[in-house]
């Protein structure tokens, strides 16, 4: 029995769109008018995310990203800036076109342990690290690619509205460097960005008008597998 069938989750609808640099700075502009950045950003707004995504080796989680699989989940390890005292395990899945994600949080050293390939200790910990290792056993799940990249992020919170810019985004050269916080990373996101807007039930007016780009289209945009070509 997987999580999601003992703790129902909280689904969200999310739109992506890749976005050129031109188009990020008349939006972001605009964004900065009307609502407040959320309660992770710096000073300039914006901060650091890297994550490490675990897929097989038949690549399934990338494959049905690409093929637009209605049903799919996937596993990363998360933390923000150069806090490595905080580290999340996720879950994000994406059921009937809506979004969810369970996490908890892991340590520094138990993030080592995954990147090692030692993962015994998830069968002591809660739901989320019990299903992770079942499926790091049964479907050889195995850490693939690091992401990092400056989020700059937005709410609107009448109604829970969250609008993110991605810019900066990069890749690990090896797995290995996720816990590295200064180490080398391969940029694979030049001339764009990726706009993400997450909401529940319907998405107020106001955040569609401010959001609005003439002639972008919602799409496919995969920052997972953006960084997967340069494995």
């Amino acid at each position: 029995m997987t999580i999601d069938e003992k703790r129902p989750a909280s689904f969200r609808h999310e739109l992506k769109h890749q976005i050129n640099l031109r188009e990020d700075l008349v939006l972001s502009q605009r964004l900065r008018k009307i609502f407040d950045h959320d309660d992770s950003a710096g000073s300039d707004g914006s901060y650091q995310v890297t994550s490490l995504y675990f897929d097989d080796p038949y690549d399934r989680v990338l494959n049905e990203k690409i093929n637009g699989t209605d049903r799919r989940e996937k596993f990363r390890l998360r933390y923000y800036g150069s806090d490595l005292g905080f580290i999340r395990l996720e879950k994000k899945f994406k059921k009937n076109g809506l979004c969810g994600k369970y996490s908890e949080v892991i340590s520094r050293e138990q993030a080592e342990q995954l990147i090692g390939g030692d993962f015994a200790f998830l069968q002591k910990g809660g739901l989320l690290f019990k299903e992770f290792y079942s499926k790091l056993k049964g479907q050889a799940l195995r850490p693939r690619t690091i992401v990092r990249y400056q989020r700059e992020a937005f709410v609107f919170r009448p109604a829970n509205v969250r609008i993110t810019v991605d810019r900066d985004i990069r890749s690990g050269l090896s797995r290995l460097d996720f816990l590295r916080t200064d180490g080398p990373f391969l940029q694979v996101g030049a001339g764009y960005s990726v706009l993400e807007i997450k909401y529940d039930e319907f998405l107020p007016d106001l955040v569609r008008k401010a959001v609005q780009i003439p002639g972008r289209q919602a799409a496919a945009c995969s920052k997972y597998a953006l960084c997967r070509r340069f494995d």
